[in-house]
């Protein structure tokens, strides 16, 4: 998956006089004939790899979705539900997600050690495979972005993110180009419309000129950093010509309806237009799960606006041809303790969680650990999550195993960890 082009000069020259010569057709046509359209993305680039991930921030309780203990002192009020595989159950606050079992691999015996900072730090922990007191590593979508970028100049790692939430820095060495865009409550980038002062044609031109004085640079003081310069300009010009991507407004009013019409289902929607144009990872907050009082409550509500746009979203991403392609991700930063406080909540619980996958390069239809019928413990196959983020590269054909290239030599995943070859189909 490693970049073999020897970055001299002439390949720089080749591939920015294509960028031109594209650019300079579209100024006439505009900017649609540049890009896939969904009803042709699976039958181009077929063999494309694509990542969803769905982070529950806050913490999800197992208990109350995916490893549920009914009529036990710990397992609280809800009910457990059969699913689509025989024999596996979910809780009932999932009643769709619950069909869709067939399409997904459940992890109950995920663990991590517990790291100072809480609800950041874990994350951290989840989406690098590390421990985040080893110093800064890249998040899960920067590895993707950098080392399963497609043939598209769409950024590779877009964050849609709850209203409050803003960017953050994810890609540490990695540099600003493999950062996340982030979509604070899924609205459109900022600032991707065109000043009124300037026509298509003046654009262009200011565009061709910047280009142009940029590559008479590079070739004399090519550096990270002006590589990094350019490829953020690149990054906002094609935003700004695909700023309809982002308005989920244009798909039709029934799709709208099955999504729903709060932020969650919006989001989902949104992430499904971005896949089926291309970009390489796309992720999506939902908060808040971090339900230290009033956890049934809390979970009623969050999974209630969950469970529908999630199973919606993995039914349209296999009729349109586009699950076996894409890696589906469903993440959470620790669970929640066994023990029900007085105030009816769960505290922070890293010994044990789940994890949930399904899509690309996944065995499906199963679940792989166990914890006893407390939920106290893991009994059997324990996750460390240093696996779990080799087996997300390892399931869509990135060797975790390598080195980031140029970078002293830095392991891409935790070196003392490895995949867990029971998920990998």
């Amino acid at each position: 998956m490693k970049n073999v082009a020897c970055q001299s000069a002439s390949h720089l020259v080749s591939r920015r006089t294509l960028l031109s010569n594209m650019l300079a057709g579209a100024a006439g046509i505009g900017a649609a004939g540049q890009f896939v359209r969904p009803s042709v993305a699976a039958a181009i680039e077929a063999k494309q790899k694509r990542v969803l991930i769905v982070l529950l921030n806050g913490g999800l309780s197992q208990f109350e979705s995916f490893d549920p203990k009914p009529k036990t002192k710990t397992g609280g009020p809800f009910r457990a539900i059969p699913t689509s595989v025989p024999g596996t159950h979910f809780c009932e606050l999932l009643p769709h997600t619950a069909r869709q079992a067939h399409r997904l691999a459940v992890v109950r015996s995920v663990f991590a050690e517990q790291v100072p900072g809480s609800h950041a730090a874990a994350r951290d922990y989840v989406e690098t495979g590390r421990s985040p007191v080893l110093g800064p590593y890249p998040l899960l979508g920067s590895v993707y972005s950098k080392l399963l970028a497609g043939k598209t100049d769409l950024p590779g790692n877009i964050h849609i993110t709850p209203s409050r939430s803003g960017p953050r820095a994810d890609a540490a060495f990695l540099g600003p180009q493999h950062a996340s865009i982030a979509l604070p409550g899924g609205a459109a980038p900022r600032n991707v419309d065109r000043p009124a002062i300037f026509t298509a044609e003046a654009d262009e031109a200011r565009y061709h000129l910047r280009d142009t004085a940029d590559l008479r640079f590079s070739q004399r003081r090519r550096t990270a950093y002006t590589e990094a310069y350019h490829s953020s300009y690149d990054r906002a010009l094609q935003l700004i010509r695909r700023k309809e991507l982002f308005d989920v407004g244009l798909e039709p009013a029934a799709d709208r309806d099955r999504y729903g019409s709060h932020d969650f289902g919006r989001h989902c929607l949104m992430a499904r237009r971005l896949l089926g144009e291309g970009v390489t990872c796309v992720k999506i907050t939902h908060s808040n799960y971090d339900s230290h009082m009033e956890n049934f409550n809390f979970h009623l509500e969050q999974l209630g606006e969950f469970d529908r746009p999630f199973a919606t979203l993995l039914d349209d991403l296999d009729e349109r041809g586009m699950l076996d392609s894409t890696l589906v991700v469903l993440l959470t930063e620790f669970g929640r303790t066994p023990q029900i406080m007085p105030d009816l909540g769960r505290d922070h619980y890293p010994k044990s969680w789940s994890v949930v996958l399904g899509g690309c390069g996944i065995q499906t239809g199963g679940v792989l650990g166990k914890t006893n019928d407390d939920g106290t413990e893991i009994v059997d196959r324990p996750v460390h999550v240093g696996d779990m983020f080799h087996t997300y590269l390892r399931a869509v054909g990135v060797d975790s195993k390598a080195t980031h290239e140029g970078r002293n030599q830095i392991p891409v995943a935790a070196p003392e960890r490895a995949p867990v070859k029971e998920l990998l189909a």
